[in-house]
């Protein structure tokens, strides 16, 4: 019998022992569990968003740097050891060294004139580009406000929390101080409450209630000589590369995409869940204010968590990040880059703004500088001699500020004026 045992392979034997309590028990097998966070993992990927997702974490980790460096009262630029301070701070997992040599065209390292360590400042096409983007939010004031408005206009009450905008400040293109240059200087149009909460004063112009999508359903109902039945409450639906249809699903697509709904800036009606239909009907009128909302974005595209800052001023009493999962052809959620992001798909194409705009183009100027990288480093240097040749300052120093290291500039100016008085 022993004998027998040692010959019987390991995978024969059974994973427990049978015993007199448990010799007539069944062995039950659990179905797999199809959650948000399963569909998220086996859904089909976009390389391209994945890739412009990747791509935008360094361009915000800099602006972080950049917001960092300015906030310092000592001068424009700062040593490499208290940037290595920072790294964790702003989501750097590699060494400072490393992170600043693959970034030259945006950091420009020396050496300290008089301590003789290394320091950091950016380059003057960076800070060029961060000042065109400033302008540009500037000239779009105007754009800036009818977006808060539509806002404004597609929340239930007509209200909403100025932390959450502030969440959302840089995807809607609002100025720094949109407290005071948005929302106080239109007194017309805006009324705070409490100073955290904004009101819409009136009930809006009515030539804003028409939403992105119906732009685009007019477009394809005279350009395409399609049937006000099927173009009326539809949504552009573009799957990504390698998508598979299973079956029945053309049939269930065709129906949703009929189905009507509740439009993000009407409130004629209230959709009750239980009646026939209403689940369905609610979820797509959700559908629509996410579409209105990403559309109203500058870059099309905003993270996951922030959306969660609106659902109860915009009556979303849904899970926001399974609802995007079960359209992936109008949404996609990018988990590259340590944040999810959604994209506005139709909004995109070959991972570029279908329909540009300056703070977009600005922006992607940035990105296109940073993704350089170490090429075109002797053109760079070349140019940055002949500024030293010309220009017989290391770097520029704040006035106002008196401390450690504001006075190497002028004891440098004095030596060189008594050293040229002496011969």
């Amino acid at each position: 019998m022993r004998v027998l045992q040692r010959l019987r392979p390991r995978h024969f034997q059974p994973s427990f022992s049978f015993g007199p309590f448990n010799s007539s028990s069944q062995r039950r097998w659990k179905r797999p569990v199809v959650s948000a966070q399963t569909r998220l993992e086996d859904r089909t990927r976009d390389t391209q968003l994945d890739k412009l997702a990747t791509q935008l974490k360094k361009l915000n980790t800099i602006l972080k740097l950049h917001d960092l460096m300015t906030s310092r009262k000592r001068g424009p630029f700062v040593s490499v050891q208290i940037m290595s301070r920072w790294r964790h701070l702003v989501g750097i997992n590699v060494g400072i060294g490393e992170f600043l040599h693959k970034a030259p065209h945006v950091f420009d390292v020396f050496t300290h004139p008089v301590r003789r360590n290394l320091c950091c400042r950016f380059t003057d096409k960076m800070l060029g580009l961060l000042n065109e983007e400033d302008n540009a939010v500037k000239q779009w004031e105007m754009e800036a406000v009818r977006r808060v408005k539509r806002l404004l206009m597609m929340s239930v009450n007509g209200t909403l929390r100025v932390h959450a905008l502030r969440l959302v400040r840089r995807e809607l293109g609002l100025p720094e101080d949109f407290r005071e240059s948005i929302l106080s200087k239109y007194s017309k149009e805006f009324k705070l409450v409490d100073l955290e909460v904004v009101e819409l004063v009136g009930d809006g112009d009515e030539d804003l209630c028409l939403a992105e999508i119906e732009k685009w359903r007019e477009k394809e109902y005279i350009e395409k000589w399609l049937s006000e039945f099927e173009t009326k409450y539809a949504f552009p639906i573009s799957f990504p590369t390698g998508f598979k249809i299973q079956g029945g699903f053309r049939d269930k697509l065709k129906n949703w995409q009929r189905l009507p709904y509740v439009k993000p800036y009407e409130r004629r009606e209230e959709v009750r869940v239980r009646s026939c239909g209403g689940i369905e009907r609610f979820e797509k009128r959700v559908v629509g204010i996410l579409h209105e909302f990403l559309s109203l974005t500058v870059e099309k595209m905003v993270e996951v968590e922030r959306l969660a800052h609106f659902q109860r001023d915009f009556a979303m009493v849904v899970n926001v990040r399974e609802l995007l999962l079960k359209h992936p052809g109008i949404f996609y959620i990018s988990t590259k880059g340590s944040t999810r992001r959604v994209f506005l798909r139709e909004a995109y194409c070959k991972g570029y703004l279908v329909e540009p705009n300056p703070i977009y183009e600005v922006r992607r100027k940035m990105l296109d500088l940073i993704l350089v990288g170490c090429r075109y480093t002797r053109e760079l240097g070349a140019w940055d001699r002949s500024k030293v040749d010309n220009d017989t300052v290391v770097c520029e120093v704040k006035s106002d500020v008196k401390g450690d290291g504001d006075w190497v500039i002028p004891m440098l100016e004095s030596l060189n004026h008594e050293s040229n008085s002496d011969t």
